[in-house]
């Protein structure tokens, strides 16, 4: 696993900003940090916010995306190892995705379900109203994606599914999306999630995607999907990744399946992470006017 030095520079204005350092000649964003209290949680709660170049200045309202961590992560997860400030900021910059905001929440072990903590229900009626109201984003499904890493492209994988008259589509990297059942090294096995303090089945099967499946074509809302892997997958994910997309093809569904070298590590999710913004943003609303800021 790589690790990414990033130097971190507080302003005092309202909200925490931390910036990563950049070489003189290019337009950077900033990543914001928000605290609000939580009532599905029962406890306050942190997320990250990336904001594009220029964010301040404008009117616009901007297509958001919520990038969603691994197992022990935390909100900084995708700023540090992932660098996503650097890959936003370069895509944007060369045009290859529009100006967006991405938000990083804190989730911890929770598998984004309704199981350790209700962190399904906090992010889908707390986390998305928050950012709606703390930030010029666009409140429409074609203005809201969805994406993460391993846990977090599961848990981007379930909300795609359940709640596609939310989200215009989905980046899925290395997703622990395991069907029938977790291999016995998954951390699925042993956060206390499905099943505590033993592992169930029965719980993990009811809640992943086979289980939501015919509910989400009966809603006949397509929600393209980006699905990566390594091949040399620590959890063999590359197999999963392969099912997955295949289902979603034979049933006529919008995606792209990309397997490249590599393992469960952040090389593989740095290196592909622009793939899967590229993909996405293609089905994403462009930034609008809102009416001026007095």
């Amino acid at each position: 696993m790589r690790v990414h030095t990033v130097r971190r520079r507080v302003v005092a204005v309202a909200l925490a900003l931390v910036s990563v350092a950049f070489a003189p000649s290019v337009l950077a964003g900033i990543v914001v940090a928000r605290e609000f209290k939580s009532a599905a949680l029962d406890r306050s709660w942190n997320y990250a916010v990336y904001l594009p170049t220029g964010y301040d200045a404008s009117n616009l309202r901007y297509p958001a995306l919520y990038l969603l961590h691994g197992n022990g992560g935390n909100l900084y997860q995708w700023v540090n190892q992932g660098r996503i400030q650097q890959t936003a900021d370069a895509l944007i910059a060369s045009g290859d995705i529009p100006p967006a905001v991405i938000v990083m929440p804190d989730a911890g072990t929770s598998w984004f379900v309704d199981r350790k903590e209700k962190m399904e229900t906090a992010v889908i009626t707390e986390l998305i109203p928050d950012v709606e109201k703390s930030f010029r984003v666009l409140k429409s499904r074609e203005g809201r994606l969805v994406g993460g890493l391993s846990m977090g492209a599961y848990g981007a994988m379930r909300f795609a599914l359940k709640y596609p008259e939310m989200f215009g589509a989905a980046a899925l990297l290395s997703p622990a999306i395991y069907n029938p059942e977790p291999p016995e090294k998954s951390s699925a096995r042993s956060v206390g999630v499905f099943g505590a303090p033993i592992y169930d089945a029965s719980i993990w099967k009811s809640l992943n995607y086979p289980a939501l499946w015919e509910g989400y074509l009966a809603k006949k809302i397509p929600v393209p999907m980006y699905i990566n892997s390594g091949d040399d997958d620590d959890f063999f994910i590359e197999l999963e990744a392969v099912q997955f997309y295949e289902l979603l093809r034979k049933n006529k569904q919008p995606a792209e399946l990309r397997i490249v070298n590599g393992a469960h590590a952040w090389l593989v999710w740095e290196s592909t992470i622009g793939d899967a913004l590229k993909y996405i943003f293609r089905h994403s609303a462009r930034p609008s006017m809102t009416a001026p800021i007095h």
